[in-house]
């Protein structure tokens, strides 16, 4: 991020490195590059940049009338295109319920198994979460989309996503 803009971006926080005690305000993630490049690493935007993405998503590709991405593009990267054998595997134990009943599309972590993942959700939502447990999904069964911005780091350490998650279907009525 450039120097003149770092200081429109949020602290960001974490757990004590006591170990105990109130949360602590970290070193600023973004003000160097990054060590690795990767596809979302150091990539940072806005609450809106989050609602015009998800938007377009949820318009299969179309946001405020513009063809973003064609259909079969957004079709392939809301599938999951994980081999049955391969979708037990998780990247770390503390992930391993985040995991259940779920495959992996284009980008996207793909709910196939409600049952099996034991969030409150829809089949064919899909979903992913940042750094800074930043998190959004969407749900194409209710034509919607939800954006959880914290700033907290490391992602996972509270089991906010799904709390925030299942408070939203339980809001639902409709």
């Amino acid at each position: 991020m450039p120097e003149e803009k770092l200081d429109r971006s949020p602290a960001v926080y974490g757990p004590p490195e006591s170990g105990s005690g109130p949360i602590e305000e970290l070193d600023h993630p973004y003000d160097q590059p990054p060590v690795r490049l990767s596809g979302g690493g150091g990539m940072v935007g806005t609450a809106a940049d989050y609602s015009n993405f998800c938007q377009m998503m949820v318009n299969g590709g179309n946001l405020n009338g513009t063809r973003i991405l064609g259909p079969k593009t957004v079709d392939l990267m809301t599938k999951s295109h994980l081999p049955d054998e391969v979708k037990t595997f998780t990247l770390s134990e503390g992930r391993s319920d985040y995991m259940r009943g779920c495959g992996f599309g284009l980008g996207f972590r793909i709910i196939e198994d409600v049952a099996k993942n034991g969030i409150a959700g829809s089949a064919g939502s899909y979903s992913w979460g940042g750094a800074a447990s930043t998190y959004f999904w969407i749900d194409p069964v209710e034509d919607m989309y939800a954006i959880f911005m914290t700033q907290f780091m490391p992602s996972g350490h509270y089991p906010i996503r799904a709390e925030f998650q299942t408070m939203v279907y339980q809001a639902l009525v409709d």
